[in-house]
């Protein structure tokens, strides 16, 4: 877990990111969400709506182990995320860690 921290840190300093639900649906429909994060205690009909899109949309899903609370601390914020989608990594390798951790695979540049 603190290496997915670690990476989601660097996101948050050098990518492009979309906290929340609404958001993250938008990106995942615009197509351009490479990876998202959900929470440990997200809603599971927000949860399985989230999967439901990341599946269709080919793009890669990784369950937090931490609540919502512990996930905004992570993304460095002093309130609570459910659930971000992660459009641009920049500089961190979370789209490798990810898949090398034996989740869905990242999704291809065009």
């Amino acid at each position: 877990m603190e290496s997915i921290n670690s990476r989601l840190a660097l996101v948050m300093k050098s990518g492009k990111y979309c906290l929340g639900y609404r958001s993250t649906l938008k990106t995942l429909r615009q197509g351009k969400a490479w990876l998202v994060i959900i929470a440990d205690n997200c809603p599971p009909l927000k949860k399985s709506e989230i999967e439901y899109y990341a599946m269709l949309a080919k793009t890669g899903v990784n369950h937090y182990t931490g609540n919502n609370v512990d996930l905004g601390t992570a993304c460095g914020k002093y309130f609570r995320v459910s659930c971000l989608s992660i459009t641009d990594p920049g500089d961190s390798d979370i789209l490798d860690d990810v898949q090398r951790d034996g989740k869905k695979g990242k999704k291809q540049k065009n």
